[in-house]
């Protein structure tokens, strides 16, 4: 019998803790047992250092109390890292995809966004450890290019941050995201590098789905979902060290999607131009992309795609034929305990 994503859903989340504290296991996640061929169903996949058996007793589901038949699919690959360096042009009015950051670095400008019910005023959307690599309420300079691309708070500052949720050293996270307020409304332009204008995002993507992105450093690529509920350990360096991460989305290219600088970038459908997803990391090779979904940032933010005029819209997927396939909404609860901090800034 196939193994449904249900299934295999089940089964990682008795399986995560156990496995996650393996030598060279760096996460655990729900996709296809056989990418080529869909039809042959769900797994559960363990990204490691190295090709092991997938029958050893920690990997076996019927060792954990499960009468499931759920297959675990071994994926190599190297450290999972976030990345924040490298080098691009300085762009006015600023747009998703080019350069940002602070004096200590770069990433990618995601998304620039609108609070809901107020579609004229513009935020530019990064990561945290983009915006705010020191993680603390310090209202840090944003700069475009970011530091590492030449960038000067004196000659190249478009403002500063504004809100974000701080990455726990001791605990599980969910997302890397961070907000900055530009000094001018006009310095953010509701735009996506070779793309244009965006309609909006998703409410949830699913295993298989075909995205594109434009980060700083690897530019336009292509990649396809290939886990989703997929828990890591993701390795920030420095005073953050290494953190866990849970049900978090590994995005596959065929080439390099994710290198030091693409920190930040927001993944769209390739069929519709929808943001999807937002990366923060990604393997040495670069060939993984480590995100989670957009709609996880907007639901904290309480945010939308800004547009030239008006709000993006929010596109409702139905996830109901086949919940472990897809991504899920964030709960009331993980909504409190991921409350934005704000730096109460004015503008300049």
């Amino acid at each position: 019998m196939l193994a449904t994503f249900s299934a295999a859903l089940q089964v990682k989340k008795r399986m995560a803790k156990r496995v996650l504290k393996m030598s060279g296991v760096h996460g655990i996640g729900v996709g296809y047992r056989d990418p080529a061929h869909p039809k042959k169903g769900a797994a559960v996949i363990v990204y490691t250092d190295r090709l092991v058996s997938a029958s050893t007793g920690l990997l076996s589901a019927t060792a954990l109390g499960k009468k499931l038949s759920v297959p675990v699919r071994i994926v190599k690959t190297g450290k999972i890292r976030a990345h924040a360096t490298d080098y691009k042009v300085r762009i006015r009015p600023v747009i998703a995809g080019y350069s940002v950051g602070t004096i200590e670095g770069s990433g990618t400008t995601g998304l620039i966004v609108a609070p809901t019910g107020a579609p004229a005023t513009r935020y530019l959307f990064s990561n945290n450890h983009v915006l705010n690599p020191s993680n603390t309420d310090n209202r840090e300079a944003t700069i475009q290019p970011g530091g590492a691309d030449g960038g000067t708070v004196a000659q190249d500052r478009i403002g500063r941050l504004y809100r974000y949720v701080r990455l726990n050293r001791t605990g599980t996270n969910l997302i890397d995201v961070a907000l900055s307020l530009p000094t001018r409304n006009n310095l953010l332009n509701p735009r996506y590098a070779t793309v244009g204008v965006i309609p909006g995002h998703v409410t949830a993507y699913r295993v298989g789905e075909k995205l594109k992105k434009v980060g700083r450093t690897t530019g336009r690529v292509n990649g396809t979902v290939e886990s989703v509920y997929t828990d890591l350990q993701i390795n920030y360096g420095g005073e953050l060290g290494l953190l866990t991460f849970e049900d978090q989305t590994v995005i596959r290219g065929t080439t390099p999607v994710s290198l030091p600088g693409d920190s930040g970038s927001v993944w769209l459908r390739q069929s519709d131009n929808y943001a999807a997803a937002v990366n923060y990391a990604g393997t040495a090779d670069g060939r993984l992309s480590i995100a989670f979904p957009v709609q996880w940032f907007m639901q904290v933010f309480n945010t939308r795609v800004a547009r030239p005029s008006g709000a993006g819209k929010v596109l409702t997927v139905n996830t109901g034929s086949s919940p472990g396939s897809y991504t899920r909404q964030l709960t009331s609860e993980e909504l409190v305990r991921l409350r934005p901090r704000t730096t109460r800034i004015k503008r300049s």
